[in-house]
């Protein structure tokens, strides 16, 4: 087998390769640097609930739409994702729980209540199609709705960018100076649930947040900056994506787990050679002289 064969030829053959592939670069684009935030904000867990959160409102929309429709689908995600979010917020700020034990208490009750809805309505395969995805069977629709969302993304997170990393690291400060870090946090939240709307077709619910957090847990350990930081992320979703989706075509393997696996192999190599990594024990950095 050539080099092409290996490599190009998937994709030079098959339009739902490279409707998967682009797919795949778009979110890694959004998701990547989304993740790098969530990892400062020390949420990263909260992500992976927010990815349940929308479970319910996207089985709703399957139940409306009768079929596994992209846009009733999305919408009923939007609703039920920034539903979690706005009501955990406010059950923490009303109560002594924390946001992350309200987040936990919201997402099994959300993950819970759709697949239940799910599986009343579908069959086994359609509760698979939701939880896990469908990436090779990324239309033109969806493609466009992702490729919207990951433009949106860049373009909000650029907007936002100075204020968004001293809510994230001084809130008191931004506070002091009369920002509004609550606006702030949101406009974030709203970011992350829609990129999730956005994953959960191609990567389902279960897997949808793989390619926020592992692509920034493994920039965190090669990059020293932020803006470092967040260009490694969205380099490792890509060649996750691309990596995963070549194995996958060769191997006969189930896309969606091949790239999360792919980033999770990356990570678990980052974790040994990466200067941030254990390697810096056996190679430590000389001190500086006066």
């Amino acid at each position: 087998m050539s080099a092409f064969d290996l490599l190009i030829a998937p994709f030079a053959d098959y339009g739902f390769m490279r409707r998967a592939l682009m797919a795949a670069v778009c979110l890694g684009f959004s998701a990547g640097p989304i993740g790098v935030f969530l990892l400062l904000r020390r949420m990263s867990l909260m992500g992976d609930a927010m990815s349940h959160a929308v479970l319910p409102g996207a089985a709703i929309g399957y139940l409306v739409a009768g079929s596994l429709s992209l846009t009733a689908m999305g919408i009923g995600g939007l609703v039920a994702g920034l539903s979690v979010a706005v009501l955990s917020g406010l059950v923490s700020r009303s109560t002594v729980l924390q946001e992350d034990a309200s987040f936990a208490s919201f997402y099994l009750a959300s993950l819970a209540l759709g697949v239940l809805i799910v599986s009343l309505r579908g069959s086994n395969i359609d509760l698979l199609h939701v939880l896990f995805g469908t990436i090779l069977a990324i239309d033109a629709p969806a493609l466009t709705l992702i490729g919207a969302i990951s433009t949106l993304t860049l373009v909000a997170l650029a907007l936002i960018y100075r204020p968004l990393v001293l809510e994230c690291l001084d809130p008191g400060f931004l506070r002091a100076v009369g920002g509004r870090g609550s606006l702030y946090h949101f406009a974030f939240l709203l970011l992350v649930v829609i990129n999730l709307v956005a994953s959960f077709q191609a990567l389902g619910t279960l897997m949808a947040v793989g390619l926020m957090m592992l692509p920034a847990a493994i920039a965190q350990l090669w990059a020293r900056t932020l803006p470092g930081m967040m260009a490694v992320s969205a380099v490792t979703a890509i060649v996750s994506s691309y990596v995963g989706l070549i194995a996958s075509f060769h191997f006969e393997l189930a896309s969606g787990p091949t790239i999360i696996l792919t980033a999770a192999i990356l990570y678990g190599l980052s974790i040994l050679v990466a200067p941030m990594g254990i390697a810096r024990r056996f190679f430590p950095r000389p001190h500086l002289k006066a």
